[in-house]
């Protein structure tokens, strides 16, 4: 079974935009440490689920992959787009202040970012909420970034606040970091969504919900199955994909009754993840924008490992490089929509030209005269918004409050009848017109 799976696992025509262009890698040795663990739970315990797997691989507290790694940027295993370009996180800011100013300018603006990466994205946003401070008038910024990774927090505390950040003295304070941006904006650091506090938001997630542990399921005669990772029988230190003989927990709640295709990915976490920020939105106001590559419930096998910007078995040297799957958004939308309003998903190159990502290049371009700053100017445009490069791969996800979109209601006086302004169109899912 497991030569099945890995014909897709390792197909380049499958590899996601922030990791673009890649080749399979080599074989290398294992490491050990992170084999070492599996294998001896597996002997343990039994064969365990895919989603157990990442789980261990990547955020393992001693060996995971992202604890331990600094995977982004170009000595990385990945790429992401606020690294490509600043045009990039200056229109998510563009998003993220539409948003606030579609929802009446409340006193109070928590940003909330999940896996910041860097910090780029944020830095970028900032940014933007400083060029333009005459809008957020005395509006209560704050940054809140969920963050896993110590490593990651570091970098991210050195990039958005200098050396003003400082670690809790307990290891299980709900704020582990906090710190202040050279404006004065507070930033605040935490491991789980939970502990942010509570109050009008705008969250964002950029390629966060792909590196969350997916379970895999394949139809066969008896019904659907799990597919699990088990110790190869011929070859101790290397491990095979298997399939459950009988129904699992997950098998049998997470497919649904009308799935028509025969192998399915499903992200339970993510969908935990997502029906909270549409509570929390429900209750408090807000909006998020989750972008990432993804599909709308139409894809199969999507699960992948990179490393070195190279796509990478997904089993071997378990904790050497990145996993992750395409995030299905008609899942997310299904978790979500009892409590928000969903839009998209659209295609990354549909929403940068929504939200004017041409009328800001010319800018840009008009005032630079440097020859190389303008190649690199439209080499990044290209890679953004090229359908082949990361244009169509990509794909952007709102939720919004219900009362976001909906119709004006009549007003009726005694001579006159009068409309409640239209809401405002969601900018990036509309197509804005710029004079």
């Amino acid at each position: 079974f497991r030569s099945s799976l890995a014909a897709d696992v390792l197909v380049p025509n499958v590899a996601n935009a922030k990791r673009l262009f890649c080749s399979p890698s080599t074989d290398e040795k294992p490491q050990p440490s992170m084999l070492r663990h599996l294998t001896s739970k597996i002997k343990s315990t039994g064969p365990v689920t895919v989603a157990e797997y990442m789980r261990e691989v990547l955020t393992n507290p001693v060996t995971g992959y992202y604890v331990k790694n600094n995977m982004l940027g170009p000595e990385g295993d990945f790429i992401t787009s606020p690294e490509i370009s600043q045009i990039f996180g200056e229109l998510v800011g563009v998003w993220i202040l539409s948003e606030w100013m579609g929802a009446g300018q409340p006193k109070q603006l928590q940003l909330v970012e999940l896996g910041p990466g860097k910090g780029s994205l944020a830095s970028d946003v900032l940014r933007v909420f400083g060029q333009l401070r005459s809008v957020l008038g005395g509006a209560s910024v704050s940054l809140h970034l969920v963050e896993v990774s110590p490593a990651l927090s570091r970098l991210q505390a050195q990039n958005l606040t200098g050396d003003s950040s400082q670690e809790a003295d307990a290891e299980d304070e709900p704020v582990y970091r906090s710190g202040e941006t050279a404006a004065g904006l507070p930033v605040s650091w935490y491991r789980r969504l939970d502990d942010v506090p509570t109050g009008f938001s705008i969250f964002v997630a950029h390629e966060f919900f792909d590196a969350l542990p997916i379970h895999k399921f394949q139809r066969t005669e008896k019904g659907w199955r799990e597919v699990m990772v088990d110790i190869d029988p011929d070859k101790e230190d290397q491990l095979r994909f298997v399939v459950a003989p009988s129904p699992t927990l997950s098998s049998s709640t997470l497919v649904q009754a009308d799935e028509s295709r025969s192998h399915v990915e499903v992200c339970a976490e993510g969908g935990v993840i997502v029906q909270q920020l549409a509570r929390r939105i429900a209750e408090d106001g807000g909006a998020a924008l989750i972008a990432d590559y993804g599909h709308d419930g139409t894809k199969t096998d999507t699960f992948r490992g990179f490393k070195g910007h190279q796509l990478h078995d997904v089993l071997s040297s378990p904790g050497s490089a990145d996993l992750t799957a395409d995030v299905d958004f008609s899942f997310l939308r299904r978790m979500a929509e009892s409590d928000v309003a969903c839009l998209g998903p659209v295609t990354q190159r549909t929403f940068l030209k929504n939200m004017g990502i041409d009328s800001r290049m010319q800018v840009l371009l008009r005032n630079c005269s440097d020859p190389s700053t303008r190649k690199q100017l439209i080499s990044s445009y290209d890679m953004l918004t090229n359908p082949s490069k990361m244009g169509e791969r990509f794909h952007f996800f709102s939720l919004l409050h219900h009362s976001r979109l909906a119709k004006p209601k009549k007003v009726e006086g005694l001579t006159l009848e009068k409309r409640s302004p239209a809401p405002l169109p969601v900018a990036g899912f509309t197509k804005l017109k710029f004079s």
